[in-house]
């Protein structure tokens, strides 16, 4: 396993990175447009522990060259040994292949990166913004801060899609996506502000495409002078 992945994996392999075999259980198709895969974990659980927001590196062929995505997991069981996957459909390998995945289909899979830090002091407000693709950590995140109270923003049709926002405490405002996400970084600035306003430990967490998550991380931390290590900001993917 973990052979001819090119310099990025052997750069992980210098990191000791972990390698696991998972193999598909069943799928769903949530929406036409988003597809859930409940994976058996090779071992991978019990190996690393759980933590929330906890992904691991995906292992895609793409005309013979290796390619890589991470995606977060759902649900994990150690006891069980499984895990599900959340596939938000687009073009490029990693759909295609979440497409085709039926019960028995394997794939490699490497731990290294991932980790979680509790933020101190716990917010007292927490400003999310994100998408489909980062939905499932959306819901891992909510769920690791309990009874804080969230905004979230919202950049796509979250209508019919597994979010686990409680009503009166999480509250999600849908941002359509145009202009490759200028829309999306003009409503959260307009709206914002406001939101934090008078919250004595907010906390920031930004998971979009690589620009707008700079972009947003960039006036987070500069014009709302949010503390650096109060805002969380990962690019997810990467806009034509």
């Amino acid at each position: 396993m973990g052979q001819g992945r090119g310099w990025e994996g052997a750069v992980l392999k210098l990191l000791r990175a972990k390698d696991f075999m998972l193999t598909v259980l069943d799928a769903e198709d949530v929406t036409p447009h988003y597809r859930r895969l409940r994976m058996s974990d090779g071992g991978l659980l019990a190996a690393t522990g759980v933590h929330p927001t906890m992904w691991v590196r995906l292992w895609f062929s793409d005309d013979g060259r290796p390619h890589q995505r991470a995606y977060t997991l759902v649900d994990p069981d150690p006891a069980a040994g499984t895990f599900g996957l959340e596939f938000a459909l687009h073009e490029g390998r990693a759909s295609d292949w979440a497409r085709g995945a039926r019960a028995g289909d394997t794939i490699e899979a490497t731990v290294q990166g991932t980790g979680f830090r509790h933020p101190d002091p716990e917010p007292s407000h927490l400003a999310v913004i994100g998408d489909p693709a980062s939905l499932p950590a959306i819901n891992s995140l909510l769920g690791a801060l309990g009874s804080v109270p969230a905004t979230v923003w919202f950049e796509g049709d979250a209508a019919g899609l597994p979010h686990r926002a409680e009503e009166g405490r999480h509250e999600i405002r849908p941002v359509p996506r145009r202009d490759a996400g200028a829309h999306l970084v003009e409503r959260v600035r307009a709206e914002l502000p406001a939101v934090l306003a008078g919250t004595p430990d907010p906390y920031v967490w930004i998971a979009c495409d690589t620009a707008t998550t700079r972009t947003l991380a960039a006036y987070a931390r500069k014009e709302l002078s949010v503390p650096k290590h109060r805002v969380h900001a990962l690019g997810y993917w990467r806009a034509d």
